[in-house]
């Protein structure tokens, strides 16, 4: 499942390359065509990201709202303007490292995680990318525009310019600005959103008095927005916390220290594109973990492995129904 970085990612993308322009919009899948109808012709006013949604309003007190869900995606064609600190001449998104000095050459994720084309869940897209002058050193291909259909896309908001296909939602619904409101209230906190101080409060307290294990605490989009699978299990081996203890018994200054992780974790997966969670690694480590998710992290996807820590067999359990990984030492 797209976790948090990637949705602010998708709402960047979108900043860009609608907001304050007239959008043309379709359901070539023909499962959301009367929504379509209503965004058509309207000008993008506005996007965010909380968690892992991402609502865009339209002229005309309209929203629409996204959750991709398990298996959904934005595919960008067309001329994308990207930020041109971090692009790459490749059509990837480049990336920094975690101290914030520039790659001298940008280290593409073998799962395109980091694409740029294509943001959600893993997929093999085929959509042209036509970059903006904006990216140094790139000129326009000559790919067909607007670009061919392909797959099942459930809708395509287009400019005049760039076009963005989005597959295998979880929601795509259009909200009046009450019901944004409503849907955004019923999301824990998310550090990019909103005031810092009240967000970790709001975590911490949220913890605090829920009997739930921890590791189910940090998937519930009501306590805290945006994590999934792969950040719950590296959080919790980065504070070596049991996933079984229940939240009201972990200690406080371990809540926040979670909160304050979520916060730096999510603040590099925006940057880089990718679920970076070991720190330290430089030269060669760092270039294989930016290039590959299991060189990255410590516990996630490496069940019957040694833990890089203690040597101990990483466990893999089944809890609310998703996979957990954890080291049975290092978080006994």
């Amino acid at each position: 499942m797209p976790e948090g970085h990637s949705v602010h990612r998708i709402a960047r993308q979108f900043e860009r390359n609608f907001v304050g322009k007239p959008m043309l919009a379709s359901s070539p899948q023909g499962r959301f065509a009367e929504g379509a109808a209503v965004l058509n012709g309207r000008e993008a006013v506005s996007v965010q990201a909380v968690g892992k949604q991402m609502f865009l309003e339209a002229e005309g007190d309209v929203w629409l709202r996204v959750h991709l869900g398990l298996y959904g995606a934005w595919d960008f064609a067309g001329e994308i303007v990207v930020d041109p600190t971090i692009a790459s001449a490749n059509g990837r998104m480049g990336q920094t490292n975690q101290r914030g000095t520039a790659l001298e050459a940008p280290i593409l994720d073998t799962a395109g995680e980091n694409s740029l084309s294509s943001i959600g869940a893993p997929r093999r897209t085929r959509v042209h990318v036509r970059m903006s002058e904006q990216t140094k050193g790139l000129s326009p291909d000559d790919s067909e525009w607007p670009p061919p259909i392909v797959g099942q896309v459930r809708l395509r908001l287009m400019t005049d310019i760039t076009a963005a296909d989005l597959r295998g939602p979880t929601a795509c619904v259009l909200q009046t600005p009450e019901e944004m409101l409503a849907s955004v209230a019923k999301l824990g906190p998310d550090p990019l959103v909103g005031d810092a101080t009240e967000n970790e409060e709001r975590f911490v307290r949220a913890v605090k008095k829920r009997q739930t294990a921890i590791a189910l605490l940090l998937m519930d989009q009501a306590v805290v927005s945006g994590i999934g699978n792969v950040y719950r299990a590296e959080m919790l081996f980065r504070q070596q916390l049991n996933p079984h203890t229940p939240g009201r018994d972990v200690p406080e200054d371990i809540v926040r220290e979670l909160w304050l992780d979520w916060v730096r974790l999510l603040a590099v997966g925006v940057e880089t594109g990718q679920m970076m969670t070991m720190d330290g690694l430089s030269g060669d480590a760092y270039r294989a973990a930016m290039a590959n998710r299991d060189d990255r992290h410590w516990v996630y996807h490496r069940a019957g492995l040694p833990c890089r820590v203690c040597g101990s067999e990483i466990a893999l359990e089944e809890i609310g129904a998703r996979k957990l990984y954890w080291c049975p030492r290092c978080q006994a």
